[in-house]
């Protein structure tokens, strides 16, 4: 089984608890999330997702007795995204420093995979024409974290 891991969580302060997300992209995958106890069954997400879909920093998620998330409860009404920078001429400090710039919180799962969350839909647009004109360069490959 491979599991997916935080180890700079953004609100990190707020988080006393890690749950797990299955990642629907791999057989046997999941992604380790850090997050807030609300009830015994209920959770803050505390974290931006690396390879979750559909969940995001801030989201209210029911899990199992595995603790294994089922489903979204309240979503916050934040955006995720994902920027792949595999041979990409532009450093991930810079990449990053812009992101902060606009408002963006930034996570690393690894020097080239990082999570972006954007607190609303306004700042989601800023930064998805941002990483689109980037994108148009090939600089780097970006998703959002919705299906």
């Amino acid at each position: 089984m491979t599991d997916y891991i935080h180890r700079d969580p953004v609100w990190r302060d707020r988080a006393n608890f890690l749950i797990a997300g299955r990642v629907k992209s791999e057989e046997d995958a999941s992604e380790q999330l850090w997050a807030r106890s609300l009830s015994p069954s209920t959770f803050e997400i505390c974290c931006i997702p690396f390879f979750l879909y559909d969940v995001a920093l801030g989201d209210e998620v029911e899990t199992n007795e595995d603790y294994e998330i089922v489903r979204v409860t309240r979503a916050s009404g934040r955006y995720v995204f994902r920027v792949w920078l595999k041979g990409s001429p532009l450093p991930a400090e810079e990449l990053e420093g812009r992101l902060v710039e606009f408002g963006g919180l930034v996570e690393w799962s690894s020097a080239n995979l990082c999570a972006v969350d954007a607190a609303d839909e306004s700042l989601a647009d800023t930064i998805a024409a941002f990483l689109h004109e980037l994108e148009s360069s090939d600089q780097l490959t970006y998703e959002t974290g919705r299906t």
